[in-house]
């Protein structure tokens, strides 16, 4: 082989690594830019991404750059080539120390949130309704409560503005936190759909009831006792009542008619004040729930127990729990009992 050819294969060897080192550099570039680790999340508990409803893709750089996003301009790159600025969905997002830009990417472009647990129990009234859920996901308290008031968009729900708390069953629900008020609503409709399953709509048949009278029920029931075994009595009381055509006299609606849950002792003006909802005045059930009754609360009456009370009350021994009578004169008895345990305690009102 001539010199001038060897000179040639050199030069072309030479050539040939330099491509080599070239395109290996280049490609360690890109694998860095598209796979090595761009989040550094330093906290123990679990961090998360918020992308409100309407965000642009600046706006979600910005957020990332405040939650831990090591270099900015490999995320801007790797985002461009996997085309996600037009492809921002809202939700809420984990994020994990140590992912890469192309594992933050593909999380934000599919929209795959962690949800969020909905948990409500002990409500009153729809304003607390509101503050509660509002506090996990995305739609504020006055966008729920608009809807909660609203006589019009509540007729997809077959509810008003009165009956509205007869849709919701207390529970633990997850949703993913982008939810509207809607979205919540057409949710707790399918729940309430559910929870209202074959058997349980035909025990509300068997007592002449229907869904929202159970929930009528339910609810006095709820805010006379915490003790569950109670609580099919208690129906029995008040079922028995209705059936006789009597008054239901229950203190709970009386505190809700007056619009305080603070009084301990239900006086003669609390009974006289006109309300609808006040049943020492109004024959029957109040026209809506009073509170949003337990799971408990309404298996207790669809499930009630038949006897042949008329009446409770409060035990003295102010344990929460009631004595049940069948004539009046025992009920007196009790209640003067009960009456006496409040003004040794100095309870009056």
């Amino acid at each position: 082989m001539s010199l001038f050819k060897k000179r040639t294969v050199r030069i072309f060897v030479v050539i040939i690594l330099i491509l080599v080192i070239f395109s290996a550099v280049v490609g360690y570039r890109f694998y860095g830019r598209i796979h090595q680790p761009n989040l550094s999340v330093a906290s123990s508990d679990a961090v998360f991404l918020y992308i409100p409803t309407g965000s642009t893709y600046e706006q979600v750089c910005e957020s990332l750059s405040q939650n831990g996003l090591e270099n900015m301009s490999s995320f801007r790159w790797v985002a461009e080539k996997m085309n996600y600025p037009g492809k921002v969905k809202a939700g809420r997002y984990r994020l994990i120390d140590g992912m890469s830009n192309v594992e933050l990417i593909r999380m934000l472009r599919s929209g795959r949130q962690t949800p969020v647990k909905v948990t409500f129990n002990n409500i009153r009234l729809d304003t607390q309704l509101a503050g509660v859920v509002s506090s996990d996901i995305e739609a504020d308290s006055a966008s729920i409560l608009a809807l909660l008031r609203d006589s019009t968009d509540l007729l997809k729900f077959k509810v008003t503005p009165r009956t509205i708390l007869s849709l919701f069953i207390p529970n633990t629900y997850e949703f993913f936190w982008n939810t509207s008020a809607q979205g919540f609503m057409e949710r707790m409709d399918k729940e309430h759909t559910r929870f209202w399953n074959e058997n349980r709509m035909e025990k509300a048949r068997n007592i002449n009831m229907t869904p929202l009278q159970v929930s009528a029920l339910a609810s006095i029931i709820e805010e006379e006792t915490q003790v569950d075994s109670e609580k099919p009595v208690m129906a029995g009381v008040y079922i028995n009542r209705l059936q006789r055509g009597m008054l239901l006299q229950a203190d709970p609606t009386v505190k809700y008619a007056v619009g305080d849950f603070t009084i301990k002792r239900v006086l003669n003006k609390h009974k006289e004040t006109q309300s609808p909802y006040n049943t020492y005045l109004c024959t029957g059930l109040p026209p809506g729930p009073i509170c949003i009754p337990s799971i408990a609360s309404i298996d207790a009456v669809l499930n009630y127990k038949k006897h042949d009370y008329l009446y409770f009350c409060a035990k003295d021994d102010l344990s929460g729990s009631h004595n049940f009578a069948k004539t009046l004169e025992q009920h007196n008895n009790n209640a003067r009992a009960y009456q006496k345990a409040l003004n040794k305690l100095k309870i009056y009102k």
